[in-house]
């Protein structure tokens, strides 16, 4: 969507009210299947939503709302880098943000996978070969739908955020709270010294990592920050707003799993309908849980629907400036890039192998929660370093909305944007201390070479571009 600025010929900008922005930040950062991996950490979770906030959140948030105002016709991270690093730094900022979606895809599916086992047959949960059959033939059968141009309506997908994410994560904490009142007794303890984190090892604060994915997308969002009026205040209360939303669903829905489950059983994957099973058994409505899995399923698959042609379309727009060979820009007569969609579901049917690999579903999907948050990342980086650079290349573009403080917060909230990216990239690799993860050597070998491939691929295809890949409608 295009940003309207005030002297746009087209006609008068549209205006949204803070709280319809902060919906949209909501909407792409709650995501019910994170709950499980908050749980582990009990209370402490608080501490470490306040560092992820104010190291990362905030500073992505301000900074994405300068540029996405600042570039609002072009549009997009590419553009971002481009104008501040180059070309060719601006294809690969591109590429990491489409290709963390690869590793995200089996994630997201293989809770679909639990989430349809806990409604036909509960002994699948732990059953690789199931899961990895639902990863694969959910995934395709999507790509397809996509390739033949049939897209989920409008309607459907707010539908089933509403009642796959919204609905039941409303219920989870409801449920929380009335076990907590009841006087049940609690597999976390609520006390002072439960907010003190255990950093007795770093392997206990590599959960982080996951945290930093769930709050990330918001450079997206960033786009409509120049329509809300007076952008230079009611764009960070959006931000606040929908943080404090999605902060209480992620808190108090971690709560009430860890409530019922003991730290130790708490099962990254099943977690959620664990819960949920624990509270309808107490109070005999197990008939409920079914039709609980069934909201989760509905909205998993329209938030992997949402995504999946979105990011490659993105993706597509590079190539016809020459960024990628001429074979990736065929489009059918939908208009689906349909190479570049086949080369997607080729990648992350080999990702989603991993899965047979590893000594459990959880670590399954804790691994590939990793790669596709590193991935992510290192777009961020390139993100807050071209923030940075661009203050003082392109000082004289105009931006609806500036990062307080002028050079000084620009540096200051660019390098905080900059240290706490590294550092989750970092501890990311680091196996983390609540789940078996196997053999140490293929957890490291898998994420390093996984992690360094996605790099090299872009910059070893923009060496390689030749003048003639620009489309010819382009020259």
């Amino acid at each position: 969507m295009e940003l309207s600025l005030p002297n746009d010929k087209k006609g008068p900008r549209r205006v949204l009210s803070v709280f319809v922005l902060a919906m949209l930040n909501v909407s792409m950062m709650a995501s019910l299947r994170n709950l499980p991996l908050v749980a582990e950490y009990g209370l402490s979770a608080l501490v470490y939503f306040a560092l992820v906030a104010l190291f990362f959140l905030l500073p992505c948030a301000l900074v994405s709302a300068e540029l996405a105002t600042g570039w609002a016709k072009t549009g997009g991270v590419y553009i971002w880098v481009r104008e501040a690093l180059g070309d060719r730094w601006g294809f690969v900022a591109i590429w990491m943000q489409w290709v963390h979606n690869v590793a995200w895809y089996p994630v997201i599916l293989a809770f679909v996978a639990t989430s349809l086992a806990y409604v036909i047959g509960p002994h699948l949960v732990e059953s690789k070969i199931y899961v990895l059959t639902v990863v694969l033939v959910g995934f395709w059968s999507m790509t397809l739908f996509n390739y033949l141009g049939i897209k989920t309506s409008s309607w459907f997908s707010a539908v089933g955020v509403i009642l796959g994410t919204i609905a039941p994560g409303v219920l989870v904490i409801t449920l929380g709270l009335i076990w907590w009142i009841s006087g049940n007794p609690l597999q976390t303890p609520i006390s002072t010294a439960a907010l003190v984190p255990n950093l007795s090892s770093v392997g206990n604060i590599v959960f982080l990592a996951g945290l930093f994915l769930a709050f990330a997308g918001l450079e997206v969002s960033a786009a409509h920050a120049g329509e809300v009026k007076n952008p230079q205040k009611n764009y960070p209360r959006s931000i606040i707003i929908g943080a404090i939303i999605t902060f209480c669903l992620f808190m108090l829905g971690a709560l009430a799993i860890a409530f019922v489950i003991p730290r130790e059983q708490i099962n990254l994957v099943t977690g959620l309908l664990e819960a949920f099973n624990t509270f309808f058994s107490f109070w005999n409505l197990q008939w409920i849980l079914p039709i609980i899995g069934i909201l989760l399923i509905i909205g998993a698959a329209a938030e992997v629907n949402a995504w999946i042609i979105g990011p490659v379309k993105g993706l597509y727009a590079t190539s016809i400036h020459g960024n990628l060979p001429p074979i990736f820009q065929k489009v059918n007569k939908h208009g689906t890039p349909t190479n570049l969609l086949f080369f997607q579901a080729l990648i992350v049917t080999v990702t989603s192998c991993v899965i047979l690999f590893m000594p459990t579903i959880s670590s399954s999907y804790w691994i590939l929660s990793a790669l596709s948050a590193q991935t992510y990342l290192v777009m961020y980086v390139l993100m807050f370093i071209s923030a940075i650079r661009l203050r003082y290349s392109r000082p004289h573009v105009p931006r609806v909305y500036r990062v307080p403080f002028h050079y000084p917060g620009m540096w200051i909230v660019g390098s905080m944007g900059i240290l706490a990216s590294l550092f989750a990239i970092t501890i990311a690799f680091i196996p983390p201390t609540q789940i078996p993860i196997g053999n140490p050597v293929f957890y490291e070998s898998f994420l390093l070479v996984g992690f360094f491939v996605m790099l090299g691929i872009p910059l070893w295809i923009y060496q390689l571009r030749k003048p003639e890949w620009v489309k010819k409608t382009m020259k």
